[in-house]
C-alpha cells in the first residue's frame, strides 16, 4: 500500500472529486508526487462505492481503500452488523478477512478478534483501516486462513467464513465449489470452535447445502428492502436436530423475522375461494420467499394463498408485522374488461401470469404511478386476473 495517499491534501482532493470523472483523473497527471492518476482513480472510485454501503468508512478520515472489487465483494454494514449478533463467546476469527467490515462488527461483540488475510496488501490496508476506525481488538494476520487453522494451537470461541465461489457458470453452486472448502474442512474447523458461521450468495439451495454440511442450527437468510444479500449457516458442534429457519428483512432500521423449524416448512394452507374489493393483498419478501415456506407463511399470518404457484395472499385485514408489502385491493378485472378502460395507470406486477410486464404495459398503454398498481395474476380457480391496488405498506 501506498502510504502517500493517506496525506491530508491528497485525502482533500479524494473528498472534492468524489462526482468527477475518474477517467479523466486516470489519464491526466497526477498533482501529486508519488501517487500515480490511477491510485487517485481507484481510491475515488471506491470511495464513492462505499458512501451508502460502508457509511462508517465514508465519514473516518484517513481510510485507506482497496480496489474496487474488494468494496463489491464485502458486507454492507447492515448485514455486518446483524451477522455479528450470531458470534458466541469472547474470541472470534475471520479466515476470509478480505476488507474487514465483518471483523469491525465482530469487534463489537466479541473481546478478541483474528483478521486472517491470504492478500497481504489488503490485510495491511484492512489493519491501517482498523486504527483510523478505533477497532483496536483486531489482530491480522495475512495468511490463508485454513491453513493457520490446521498450524495452530488455538482455539476460537466462534469461526467465521465468508468463501468466494470458484465458478461462475450458471445459477447453481455448491459449498464445495467455493474456496475455502469449507466441506472437506469442516472436521478441522469444528476441532478450533464450537462454533461455526459460513456466509453463501443468496443463489445457494438451502436444500443442498443442508446436504453437504452437518451440525447445522441455523440459517438466516438476510434480505434489504426486498433483495436477498446473503444466507448465514449457523453451525453448532454436536447439534443433531433439526435447523431453524429464520427469514430476516432490514429496513429502514427495522427488523422483521419469520422463523420455523425445518421440516414445517410444508404447513397445510388455506385457498382464497374468492377476492373481493377492500380485501387486502400480501407480496412476501424476498427472505420469505428464499425460505419456501409458501404455505406456512399463509397459515403463519392468518391469510389465503390465491393458487398453488402464486405466492400472494390476501386477508379482509392488516397486519404490519408481515414481512413485505401489503396492498388495498380497490379493483378487480377481466383481461377483457381492462381493455375497455382507458388512461390506465400504475406499478405493474407479474406474478404466476403469461405475459412480461413490459409487454403487458405496452399492450395496454399503461403510465407509470408509483402509488397505484396493477397486478397481474392466477386466481385458485385457474383464472388469470388484474387487480388494482394501492400501496399500503413498504417492506
Amino acid at each position: 500500500m501506498n502510504n502517500k495517499l493517506i496525506a491530508k491534501a491528497v485525502q482533500d482532493y479524494i473528498s472534492t472529486n468524489l462526482n468527477a470523472d475518474v477517467n479523466q483523473i486516470a489519464l491526466a497527471k497526477s498533482s501529486f508526487e508519488d501517487v500515480t492518476s490511477a491510485e487517485l482513480a481507484t481510491q475515488i472510485t471506491a470511495k464513492k462505492k462505499s458512501e451508502k454501503k460502508l457509511p462508517t468508512w465514508f465519514s473516518t478520515e484517513s481510510i485507506y481503500y482497496p480496489p474496487v472489487l474488494s468494496i463489491e465483494q464485502t458486507s454492507s454494514e447492515i448485514t455486518a452488523n446483524y451477522k455479528s449478533k450470531l458470534a458466541k463467546g469472547d474470541t472470534l476469527i475471520d479466515i476470509t478477512g478480505g476488507f474487514g467490515v465483518d471483523a469491525y462488527y465482530f469487534a463489537k461483540k466479541v473481546k478478541e478478534v483474528t483478521h486472517c488475510e491470504i492478500n497481504a496488501e489488503l490485510s495491511a490496508i484492512t489493519q491501517h483501516n482498523a486504527k483510523a476506525l478505533q477497532a483496536h481488538n483486531i489482530n491480522f494476520i495475512d495468511e490463508d486462513g485454513i491453513a493457520y487453522i490446521q498450524n495452530t494451537n488455538t482455539t476460537f470461541d466462534t469461526i467465521y467464513i465468508d468463501p468466494a465461489r470458484r465458478a461462475e457458470k450458471g445459477k447453481v453452486f455448491m459449498l464445495k465449489d467455493c474456496t475455502p472448502d469449507v466441506v472437506s474442512n469442516l472436521d478441522v474447523l469444528l476441532e478450533k470452535s464450537s462454533r461455526i458461521i459460513i456466509k453463501t450468495a443468496p443463489l445457494l439451495d438451502i436444500s443442498a447445502g443442508l446436504n453437504e454440511l452437518s451440525q447445522v442450527s441455523e440459517i438466516h437468510i438476510v434480505s434489504v428492502k426486498n433483495e436477498c444479500k446473503e444466507l448465514l449457516w449457523v453451525i453448532d458442534k454436536g447439534f443433531n436436530r433439526e435447523p431453524k429457519i429464520v427469514a430476516l428483512t432490514l429496513n429502514n432500521g427495522i427488523e422483521k423475522d419469520f422463523s420455523f423449524c425445518w421440516p414445517s416448512a410444508n404447513a397445510p394452507v388455506q385457498f382464497a375461494e374468492s377476492l373481493h374489493t377492500d380485501h387486502y393483498l400480501y407480496e412476501p419478501d424476498a427472505a420469505l420467499l428464499k425460505s419456501g415456506a409458501f404455505n406456512l407463511i399463509g397459515s403463519t399470518f392468518g391469510l389465503s394463498k390465491l393458487h398453488p404457484q402464486t405466492q400472494l395472499y390476501s386477508s379482509v385485514s392488516i397486519n404490519k408485522e408481515f414481512s413485505g408489502r401489503i396492498f388495498k385491493i380497490e379493483g378487480i378485472l377481466t383481461t377483457g374488461e381492462l381493455k375497455k378502460q382507458g388512461n390506465l395507470k400504475g406499478n405493474v406486477i407479474v406474478r404466476n401470469y403469461p405475459a412480461k410486464p413490459e409487454d403487458l404495459v405496452k399492450k395496454y398503454k399503461i403510465k407509470a404511478d408509483q402509488e397505484q398498481f396493477l397486478i397481474f395474476t392466477k386466481v385458485a380457480n385457474g383464472e388469470n386476473v388484474i387487480l388494482k391496488a394501492s400501496i399500503i405498506q413498504y417492506y
